[in-house]
């Protein structure tokens, strides 16, 4: 079995947290996993913000309607999406043509498409924040279980007061809460459905 399988067969959505302080070293090797992401046109459309002060931490657990979890977790991560990435796409693409993996022709023609599909075009914006910060969590969430902690992705939350909370700006959409704390308990993985219930080869 690989790293990676028994990495994901270990991995619970925690119930609970016990107490334990959390590094911001370890925080940053976390959101690093996560950058390391796809996203479309390689927008890198996402941002992260660590709530770990007992003040801040007390003002999100009100704004995710008292979920105990979130005064329990040595840190919670507000995972958003930057709904205008695309409009800092081509500074965003620079380092990859300055290293000769993509061309400057490819990264031009790559900023031209996105902002054709993204400009005023609020739903696809949203769409791809979403996407991309979906996608970003679970290697985040892979990171912190690697070095023992539990976490718990959350969507129950009032937007705006985690967009007041966390201080962000109005291109910020709040997606995801991460919290990640030592586990309360040896808590075992859901069953999952057998692979045929869920996948066809047409």
């Amino acid at each position: 079995m690989t790293r990676l399988i028994s990495l994901l067969q270990q991995r619970v959505s925690a119930n609970g947290f016990s107490e334990g302080d959390i590094s911001e070293s370890e925080l940053a090797c976390f959101v690093h996993a996560a950058c390391l992401s796809p996203s479309a046109y390689h927008l890198q459309n996402w941002y992260f913000t660590a709530v770990q002060s007992k003040e801040a931490k007390h003002a999100l657990y009100q704004a995710a309607f008292c979920q105990p979890k979130i005064l329990q977790a040595a840190a919670v991560i507000v995972m958003s999406g930057d709904l205008l990435a695309y409009r800092h796409l081509a500074d965003r693409l620079q380092p990859s043509v300055q290293a000769g993996i993509i061309s400057a022709h490819t990264a031009e023609s790559w900023s031209r498409a996105a902002y054709g599909a993204f400009h005023e075009n609020a739903p696809a914006q949203r769409d791809e924040a979403v996407r991309s910060v979906s996608l970003a969590a679970m290697p985040l969430m892979l990171a912190a279980q690697e070095r023992g902690w539990a976490t718990c992705p959350m969507s129950g939350f009032d937007p705006d007061a985690v967009r007041q909370v966390a201080g962000l700006a109005e291109n910020l959409l709040p997606v995801l809460l991460v919290a990640i704390g030592k586990p309360e308990s040896n808590q075992k993985q859901k069953i999952r459905m057998p692979v045929n219930h869920v996948f066809t080869i047409i």
